[in-house]
């Protein structure tokens, strides 16, 4: 039985794959039983671009977890970023059949489900329908409409877009890595839940997920996310910079970003200078670290800037889509010393940067709840609230039937057709969409 409530994130990222294992104890908090990373050979920018070598990552960060976990991983769920994510906002509406009836959560499916005709540009697919506020009857701004009478029924959606193939490459990584994909989440979406409160979603915020290939954007507001945007860099654009700035081998440029490595060039004085190894003998180079903090700060205020272009399309100077909570930074790159007052610097937000560690264990390792886990983290939460949704689901159709049984005898034909709907729970589109793309994977072979 415990088994049953042990989920897997595997977060596929440029620099690193992360493979977590998590359960919930008894107080509702999320207990990593084990971690594993391997360095990303086949991705760029978010995207596969070398299927063996994704693989062969995965299989290695699979492997760890399973060792410190003492337990066998078989299914995942995914988190899917890469420069190729857009989102679009879209209205519409569906006229009901009989008005005298309430609002039903069929009518919101059908509703997304019309969604979902959209027509995309060749090779895109519409990832996730994400509605934020619904109209009855011309009726503005409710929330929750079901159990409402209404004729016509309208909605305005966040729909996230993304390109099909890559999204399949991704499928095949995981499906030839030898485990099963139980489910597919917009990477912003898991570090959002994993390091943002409720009171800051509804008083609005923007999560900045600064990854190694790119920089993630959700935006939420009134608890509904109302944008998101991937920007197709991040912290390893910063060391190449430093790389040919400083004519030095990569590795070396790592290392000098994260142990010297500043946002903030004044915070250095003149004369402080670091010595780096030359190579096979050749003679140490000297580095100021002025220099190295003016590298840094060129690209990482390019990088804030394309992302505040984002939060002002979304509308963040009108007074109602106002973000009261600011922004908060997380992923690998906010690590980076200063990048907090810079970020507050050019957009005169609040900042803060977002450990996932408010939904874990209080004796979860104190790496774990580095910002670089905040979406693995949040790929676990995911999984785990998806299958106590469906273990929900079950219990009250299964306390339904109860009921109906008990009122009234019924025929078998009746049983067995209500026996259906218990194990038949309604899938979301999401799943919808996990379902079509394993289904391609296997059809495939």
């Amino acid at each position: 039985m415990e088994n049953e409530h042990i989920a897997v994130g595997l977060d596929i990222g440029t620099t690193k794959i992360v493979a977590m294992i998590g359960r919930k104890n008894e107080f509702g908090k999320l207990e990593i039983l084990g971690l594993g990373k391997s360095k990303s050979l086949g991705v760029h920018r978010g995207v596969v671009n070398n299927i063996t070598q994704t693989i062969q990552s995965i299989q290695l960060a699979i492997k760890e977890a399973e060792e410190s976990a003492e337990k066998d991983v078989s299914a995942v769920t995914v988190g899917i970023a890469g420069q190729h994510i857009r989102s679009l906002q879209h209205s519409d509406y569906i006229t009901r059949k009989n008005a005298d009836e309430v609002i039903s959560e069929d009518d919101i499916n059908a509703l997304c489900d019309q969604v979902h005709k959209l027509v995309m540009l060749p090779g895109e697919e519409i990832i996730h329908v994400l509605p934020q506020e619904y109209k009855v009857d011309g009726q503005a701004e409710i929330k929750e409409p079901i159990g409402m009478y209404g004729g016509r029924l309208e909605a305005n959606f966040h729909v996230v877009v993304g390109q099909i193939s890559s999204i399949r490459n991704i499928g095949r990584c995981i499906k030839s890595a030898g485990i099963e994909l139980n489910g597919v989440t917009l990477e912003p979406l898991a570090s959002a839940n994993a390091v943002l409160s409720q009171e800051e979603k509804e008083a609005g915020v923007a999560l900045i997920d600064i990854g190694g290939g790119t920089t993630d954007l959700a935006i939420f507001k009134d608890g509904i996310i109302r944008h998101t945007a991937v920007i197709p860099f991040g912290g390893n654009i910063i060391t190449e910079d430093i790389k040919d700035g400083c004519s030095i081998i990569e590795k070396q440029a790592e290392l000098l970003k994260i142990k010297f490595g500043s946002a903030w060039p004044g915070e250095n004085k003149e004369n402080e200078i670091v010595s780096i190894p030359g190579l096979r003998g050749r003679e140490p180079k000297e580095i100021s670290l002025k220099n190295l903090a003016k590298i840094i700060h060129y690209r990482a205020v390019e990088i804030i800037e394309q992302v505040f272009l984002e939060i002002k399309n979304y509308g963040h100077e009108e007074k109602r889509k106002k973000l009261i909570a600011g922004i908060v930074i997380t992923g690998g790159g906010a690590q980076l010393k200063h990048l907090k007052q810079l970020v507050e610097y050019i957009t005169g937000m609040d900042t803060r940067v977002g450990f996932p560690n408010e939904h874990l264990a209080g004796d979860t390792d104190k790496e774990t709840a580095s910002p670089i886990y905040a979406t693995a983290v949040g790929l676990v939460m995911n999984s785990l609230n998806k299958q106590e949704q469906i273990e929900k689901d079950k219990a009250e159709e299964t306390q339904e039937n109860t009921e109906h049984q008990n009122e009234n005898e019924q025929t078998e034909e009746n049983i067995e057709q209500q026996k259906e709907t218990i194990h038949k729970p309604r899938k979301s589109f999401m799943e919808k969409f996990v379902d079509k793309l394993k289904d391609f994977l296997d059809n495939a072979e």
